[in-house]
């Protein structure tokens, strides 16, 4: 963590006092620490946790249309969802903001912002880890759902996943908002591979978890 916990940190923290209130920076920083504890729990990168953490919300305050300008020059797919509700692109175009404002290259960490919102199908374990941080931090609440949530996510980030979009999609549904397909097929992905007995691929906190053929072909574009 040296290399990242000391100038570049507070140039990221710099401009977020800039772009972002106060109350959102507690929890970009809760969503730090968090990624680094399941990190170190899971045997992840805990230094790119922490970068990924720390900027996934970059974008957090643009404007709706300023979200889809960026994400249309960036050649994002767009769905309806995106168009109804921008705030949903957030996340990609965070990640869009640390290439261009920090230099990050990795497309790991990339990813990682760009899915912390709506998950990926086969996303890689860093993406998860900072997806589940996001809505599992401390600065979340105490609820029981939240806690058992946040015991499952040290255990078993595959059930974690999958469990965690079922939280949201309950809170969606009760408040009549639209879910994003990209969210449903996250989760769906997540479930299928929990039940699963036979993906031949890497062992991760118990479960069979494939490894995505890419991180993500436009993180690997974008990083160049």
């Amino acid at each position: 963590m040296e290399k990242f916990s000391s100038a570049f940190r507070q140039s990221v923290l710099a401009w977020l006092a800039d772009h972002v209130p106060e109350s959102r920076i507690r929890h970009v920083l809760g969503v730090e620490q968090m990624a680094i504890d399941l990190a170190r729990l899971h045997h992840q990168d805990t230094e790119k946790a922490a970068q990924a953490g720390l900027m996934h919300d970059l974008a957090k305050y643009f404007k709706p249309q300023r979200l889809l300008d960026m994400a249309t020059a960036e050649g994002l797919p767009l769905d309806p969802v995106d168009r109804h509700n921008p705030h949903l692109l957030h996340a990609d175009v965070s990640a869009v903001v640390a290439r261009n404002e920090f230099g990050i290259r990795d497309p790991e960490v990339l990813a990682a912002i760009a899915n912390h919102t709506l998950g990926s199908p086969g996303m890689g374990p860093l993406s998860a880890i900072v997806f589940l941080a996001d809505t599992l931090e401390p600065g979340r609440g105490d609820t029981p759902e939240l806690v058992n949530l946040r015991q499952l996510s040290q255990q078993d980030l595959v059930q974690a996943v999958w469990m965690t979009c079922d939280y949201t999609f309950s809170h969606l549904l009760a408040t009549r908002r639209l879910i994003h397909p990209r969210a449903l097929l996250t989760r769906n992905w997540f479930l299928q591979q929990a039940t699963s007995s036979h993906s031949p691929s890497y062992l991760l906190s118990g479960h069979v978890y494939p490894p995505q053929p890419t991180p993500n072909s436009r993180f690997n574009s974008m990083a160049n």
